[in-house]
């Protein structure tokens, strides 16, 4: 695909060619990541990897979703590693190649969601971003809510701008359980000493293309799931009543405290999205709009909540947008 992206012609991966070049050129980028382990605050074990250019000047540090990992990610930091950026990303605690946390090791689970950002904060001291003319934090999902609650709470950062891609600011409940979904998840944390899977979560299992709730992208959404059959080891599953008690406090956070954002901020929102609330996304870009005068909401009409893992229409409108939004910063 060529679009026009603030005067540059800008190609992304397209489905008719993607398995020729998740094989071919992807693969053979891949190939050329720096990766390791760095311990963090506590001890726990985190995965990254970097994939830079000498002449590369701009950084994007990216931070992905509950279930994901790096791997998963590499048409995506292929884009936009043709777009000038050198990439940065890991794998949160309990997930990916980094150190589960618990005997289940399927089972998503984290102590407290301030972990997760205090993990980035450590991956971000340990990248050493110095040198870099430009600086820019995309997160995904879960990871838009964690970039978001690093950037409220570390006013020291490094970064121009951000895009969030469908952020959870909420999760997708039945209207009934909305207000009492936090107490709940407490409450079931405390009855089950042992970790145990929030209502209606599950063990990992590859849930079929039809009628999956991530991507409408035969082709992307087929490779992740062999990339898990072939990898188990990144394999995770459902989440914990913990995991879910503390996802929707940090929800809250990101709501609360809109006004410690003073970077510019793209939301972008999956208009089909039946996995985060769409409704919080709105309540928390009015607010952020009362104090940040460079924010701005894209929503991707059609796409399911992976937008960047979609039908290329959607896929191409997001990734579109992202650049033109976050190369004036």
């Amino acid at each position: 695909m060529n679009t026009s992206n603030s005067g540059i012609t800008v190609s992304y991966t397209q489905e008719s060619n993607f398995e020729q070049a998740i094989n071919g050129r992807i693969a053979t980028l891949w190939q050329t990541r720096e990766e390791g382990f760095i311990k963090s605050f506590d001890k726990t074990k985190l995965f990254w990897v970097k994939l830079t250019k000498p002449e590369h000047n701009k950084a994007m540090v990216i931070v992905n979703g509950r279930i994901e990992c790096t791997w998963k990610y590499q048409e995506l930091f292929y884009d936009l590693f043709q777009q000038g950026y050198d990439i940065y990303s890991y794998d949160h605690r309990g997930q990916g190649y980094s150190d589960r946390l618990i005997e289940d090791k399927q089972m998503g689970y984290v102590d407290e969601f301030d972990d997760y950002v205090k993990d980035l904060d450590v991956i971000i001291k340990h990248f050493d971003l110095t040198g870099y003319s430009t600086y820019h934090l995309l997160g995904h999902s879960m990871g838009g809510n964690i970039a978001t609650r690093y950037i409220q709470t570390h006013p020291e950062h490094p970064f121009h701008a951000m895009a969030l891609s469908a952020p959870m600011f909420g999760v997708n409940l039945p209207w009934h359980l909305k207000p009492i979904a936090p107490l709940l998840g407490q409450v079931l944390t405390a009855v089950y000493p042992k970790p145990t899977f929030a209502p209606g979560q599950a063990p990992y299992f590859p849930k079929p293309f039809e009628g999956n709730y991530l991507s409408q992208s035969d082709v992307r959404y087929h490779w992740f799931r062999r990339l898990y059959e072939e990898k188990p080891e990144i394999k995770i599953g459902g989440a914990s009543t913990r995991w879910v008690w503390q996802g929707l406090m940090a929800s809250k956070q990101c709501l609360l405290m809109t006004r410690q954002i003073k970077i510019p901020l793209l939301l972008i929102q999956a208009s089909e999205d039946k996995i985060v609330s769409n409704d919080d996304q709105i309540r928390f870009i009015k607010k952020l709009a009362k104090t940040n005068q460079q924010c701005a909401l894209k929503i991707i009409y059609g796409s399911r909540h992976e937008v960047l893992f979609e039908q290329d229409e959607f896929r191409n409108d997001a990734l579109h947008t992202t650049l033109s939004f976050l190369n004036q910063y």
